[in-house]
């Protein structure tokens, strides 16, 4: 299934699941697609996860089933997924700009939000700068973070910026500072684990594991032997690595008829020096398979 179809395939799911309580899940499952691919595949061509798209599927249908008189508040908003009229109406108000009880007198306040179709133009595609290269098995060490991709490009900077404001590698004298020095934490960045339902996923700031203690607060991950489409890039930090992996989702993804994503995870490679930097070199490592 290519790319194109797959975000079809999602769609169509949660549209056929919407009152499930594990839609979302289900879509990522029948997607036959990496669901952390899908998911920020999704967010960055759509401007929505997952999971608010269908809390916005969800909110519209509750409207429409609200212009019946005969509907009442609480058994609308069970249905759809809340667990008390306050909630829901929270909820509600919020994405309709007016109350239940308003819409109930006023159907012309609920606000549409229909079945997404959707139309890729692809600009790069296979064009894009890459080359294929098969990576050992690696052990890293680094610490871990819950994001939401709805704000991962604004979060993960963010995240950086505390960790070293809290554990400099140069200045820094706690046991997670030591750490970082000793493994050069901050070469490699990985996202994974994705949690479907809750519409965020893991980020690991990682660094190569040299062996000996593991500080309290980092943890072990190990990557398999697996090749990995690289994607060089130059520029300063943030924008010129967010743009790229854009241009990946929105152009390589679905224009690559020659390979599928092969694991669950996106890694990212950072060269020392500064960041700011406009010739700072970094890159995005995709794990694929031939198809």
């Amino acid at each position: 299934m290519d790319w194109t179809q797959s975000i079809r395939t999602a769609i169509q799911v949660m549209e056929q699941q919407l009152l499930e309580e594990d839609c979302v899940e289900k879509a990522c499952h029948a997607a036959h697609v990496s669901p952390l691919y899908l998911q920020q595949g999704f967010r960055i061509m759509t401007g929505l996860t997952m999971a608010d798209y269908v809390r916005c599927r969800r909110l519209y249908r509750a409207a429409l089933e609200l212009s019946n008189e005969e509907a009442r508040v609480l058994d609308v908003a069970l249905k759809y997924g809340w667990e008390t009229p306050e909630s829901f109406a929270k909820a509600f108000s919020r994405f309709h700009g007016a109350t239940p009880q308003q819409v109930k007198k006023d159907t012309h306040l609920i606000r549409p939000f229909l079945p997404l179709r959707v139309s890729i133009t692809i600009q790069g595609g296979n064009e894009m700068d890459f080359t294929i290269e098969q990576k050992p098995a690696m052990q890293l060490i680094g610490l871990t973070y819950e994001v939401a991709f709805e704000n991962s490009y604004q979060t993960i900077p963010a995240l950086w910026q505390q960790l070293w404001k809290e554990h400099h590698p140069l200045t820094g004298s706690t046991a997670i500072s030591q750490g970082i020095r000793a493994h050069n934490v901050g070469e490699f960045a990985l996202c994974m684990d994705h949690h479907p339902e809750q519409g965020t996923f893991t980020y690991f700031i990682a660094g190569l594991y040299r062996g000996g203690e593991v500080p309290e607060g980092m943890t072990l991950h190990t990557l398999p032997q697996m090749d990995w489409a690289v994607f060089p890039c130059q520029g300063p930090l943030p924008g010129a690595l967010q743009s790229l992996n854009t241009k990946i989702f929105r152009e390589w993804l679905p224009g690559n008829s020659e390979y599928r994503i092969a694991a669950d995870t996106t890694l990212e490679w950072y060269s020392e020096g500064d960041g700011s930097r406009d010739d700072y070199r970094s890159a995005i490592w995709v794990p694929v398979q031939q198809a």
